[in-house]
Parts: C-alpha cells; sequence; structure tokens
C-alpha cells in the first residue's frame, strides 16, 4: 500500500508527544512493507532540513517544506469563520506540496495526522483519494475546558475558539473516510460532535520497549514534568504544579528536586524557585527518564494519550498523574499508576514511592506490561492497515 502522510510538523526530533507518536507510526508502517512518503512542515530557523530529512528516511520519503505556523495573532485576523488553530496550521506551501505529490503519483490513502493537518490534505477530496484523519485528541474539548477557566476577554475568545472548533472538528469527521481516534473516550466524543455521521474507529497509541533511561538527576527524589506554556494545558498544569503543588511535596520531601523539562521555563536561570531545575527539551528523551526518578503529570486539561507516560512505562519509571491525564489508559489506581488530584495527594503519592520498595517495583512492572501488551506497534500497525484496506475497498466498492 502507498500512504502519503500530511502533518503539521515532522516527527524528528521526537522532542514531545505529538511528534513521538507520529514517528513511533511511521517505523511500525514501515515494518509492514507499506511505502510511506511524508509531507509536513519545518521552520528552518528551529531545525535543520537536511538532517531531519536523513532521520526520517529509514522509514519513509521525507518531503520537507521550510514553513512554521502562523503567528497566533495573524492567525486570528485571517481565521475569518474557521478556528483560529486552524488557520495556524494553513499553510499554502504544504498544500501545494501535496497537490504536486498527489499529481505525480498514485497513492492509495491519505493520511491526515491531526486535525489542523486537513487544510493541507483539502487536494486529495478533489482528487477522490481516501482521507484517513488520526485525531491525536478531541480540539474543541481541550479549547472548552481551558474557557472555563478562562476571564474576561481571554476567556470569551477561548469559548469562542471551542465553539468553532466543535463545528469544524464535526464536519471534518463526517467528510474524511474514516476518523482514527487513541481512546474510547475520544471515539465517543467525536461521533457525538459528528451527530453520528462519519465512520470512528479506536486504534491505540503504538510504542515500542525501550532500555531504561541514562544518567542521573539530582534530588531525593528527582521529579520530573514535561511542559511547554506554549500549549494551553501545558500552561495550566505548569503553572498550577509550580505555585500549588511543588510547595506540597517540598514540605514532605525536603531534598525533592523538580526537574522541569519544556525549553521555555528558566526566564531567570539566576533565580529558579527552591528545589526546581529548568531544562531544554532533551536531545535523547532517555536522558530525561533516569532509574530513580519519577513522572508528575498534573494535567488538569487533557485529552488524548499521554505519550510520555507510554515512555515512562516503557522505561521503567513511576507515574503519578491526574485521572484527566491518564484518561484512555485504562488505568487502575495502584496498579499501573498513583492517581493525584490535589498537592496534598501528589506529595502523599510522590513519599509513598520513597517509602514503599514493593509499591514502586509493581509499578514499574505493570506500567511496563501495560505498554507492552495495549501498545505493541506490531498490533497496532496491523491495525491502521486494516483501516486503510477498508477504506479503500469501501471507495471501490462506491465507484463500480
Amino acid at each position: 500500500m502507498n500512504i502519503l502522510v500530511v502533518a503539521t510538523k515532522a516527527p524528528w526530533p521526537p522532542v514531545d508527544g505529538g511528534r513521538f507518536l507520529l514517528l513511533n507510526t511511521l517505523e511500525a508502517l514501515a515494518a509492514t512493507g507499506c511505502r510511506l512518503t511524508l509531507v509536513a512542515p519545518v521552520d528552518p530557523a528551529g531545525f535543520d532540513l537536511g538532517r531531519v530529512a536523513r532521520e526520517l528516511s529509514p522509514w519513509c520519503t521525507p518531503v520537507l517544506v521550510p514553513a512554521s505556523p502562523l503567528p497566533a495573532a495573524v492567525a486570528l485576523l485571517r481565521s475569518g469563520a474557521a478556528p483560529m488553530s486552524i488557520a495556524r496550521h494553513s499553510l499554502l506551501a504544504v498544500r501545494k506540496e501535496v497537490e504536486e505529490r498527489l499529481g505525480e503519483e498514485r497513492f492509495d490513502v491519505v493520511h491526515a495526522e491531526q486535525l489542523q493537518a486537513l487544510p493541507q490534505a483539502e487536494p486529495a477530496f478533489s482528487r477522490r483519494v481516501p482521507v484517513v484523519l488520526r485525531a491525536q485528541n478531541v480540539e474543541s474539548d481541550l479549547w472548552r475546558a481551558a474557557a472555563e477557566r478562562g476571564r474576561g476577554v481571554r476567556g470569551l475568545l477561548l469559548r469562542r475558539e471551542a465553539r468553532r472548533l466543535a463545528a469544524w472538528e464535526g464536519q471534518a469527521v463526517r467528510r474524511v473516510a474514516a476518523t482514527l481516534a487513541l481512546t474510547g473516550e475520544d471515539a465517543a466524543r467525536l461521533g457525538e460532535l459528528a451527530g453520528g455521521g462519519g465512520r470512528v474507529r479506536v486504534v491505540r497509541a503504538p510504542f515500542p520497549e525501550l532500555p531504561p533511561g541514562s544518567g542521573r538527576l539530582d534530588g531525593d527524589p528527582p521529579v520530573v514534568v514535561f511542559g511547554s506554556r506554549g500549549w494551553l494545558p501545558n500552561a495550566d498544569s505548569v503553572a498550577w504544579y509550580l505555585e500549588d503543588v511543588w510547595p506540597a511535596v517540598r514540605a514532605e520531601l525536603p531534598g525533592a528536586v523538580l526537574h522541569l523539562y519544556g525549553g521555555d521555563h528558566g526566564e531567570d536561570p539566576a533565580s529558579p524557585p527552591p528545589g526546581v531545575v529548568a531544562h531544554p527539551p532533551p536531545g535523547d528523551s532517555a536522558e530525561a527518564f533516569p532509574p530513580g526518578s519519577i513522572l508528575a503529570v498534573p494535567l488538569r486539561i487533557a485529552s488524548g494519550v499521554r505519550i510520555k507516560i507510554l515512555e515512562a512505562w516503557a522505561r521503567g519509571v513511576p507515574v503519578v498523574a491526574t485521572r484527566a491525564a491518564l484518561a484512555g489508559l485504562e488505568v487502575e489506581d495502584e496498579r499501573e499508576a498513583l492517581v493525584a488530584e490535589t498537592p496534598r495527594d501528589f506529595a502523599a503519592a510522590i513519599r509513598r514511592l520513597q517509602e514503599e520498595p514493593g509499591l514502586l517495583a509493581s509499578l514499574i512492572a505493570e506500567g511496563r506490561r501495560a505498554c507492552r501488551d495495549r501498545h505493541d506497534p506490531q498490533e497496532i500497525a496491523r491495525r491502521l492497515m486494516a483501516e486503510y484496506e477498508d477504506v479503500v475497498e469501501r471507495r471501490r466498492s462506491n465507484t463500480r
């Protein structure tokens, strides 16, 4: 099968969950023998296009377009009736490249990675090539949850964006040949937004087995939190963790050190909060999951699947997270992770991991099992191929 993948960003380097998810998917699909062409924008100011292409070439033919999302203010002015987050990623250069590829080569399916990739995949609709949308999350629900925490003009803008996204999302699900959600919860919600129309299926996120992390991090214990302030759910979670949760953890465990990864938290490195070390995104993600560390995921606004939780499981790192962060992973409290909803919960959970070696060992073992059994890349690739083959066959049947 020949598949054209259209994305909003290249999956290398895999410095965030969305990139890691797409990279794992490309690797898994390539192992089935299918041919993959990836069209994606790459910001030339931040990445070396040649190196990105070389790193991706073992699994796909990378077609990298030197471009970056529009600034939010510009996108808001240009959006018209469209959601601002869709307008940000509506890049004409990427769309033209997709059109050229479809004109030069026959593709069985166009895979649009995330809702924001659909405008770039538009040429496939006019050429009657089946489009499969993989929804990494339910975008409108993220904005709606953020709007509930917003006030004044900001809250009004967030609510407007959530409404526009909900309408756009529902229309997209009805229009594409199939929508693939990562969780049952997301699939149900997307079907609801589409008014029962469209074809929505659940295909979990693939994740490979990985060796334990490397090196060490300071702290007794070292606690790791990921979150760039550039994304609303992360901005909310990082602010809450620093202001409310971390003081409670330090009160329980004065030797604990918070390692905050994201690249935009160290504005004043000379005077960081007590016990906090800011890091840029790691060049190798293994550096952020060394033995003895704990991953904390304090998201209060979430949809889709937290890829960093899967990586923690794969590398043998225990997880303490909110129920929102764990949604869709079929987690049971004290089995694969510890659930924490309040600052006191986080402090107590991290303390338990320090004082209960049996619980720690059990969480690590069950996390590894969950990752291996539920997110096996080979099985996920078979599911994806079955969905692609189904939409191709249905398209052939409709044209006979």
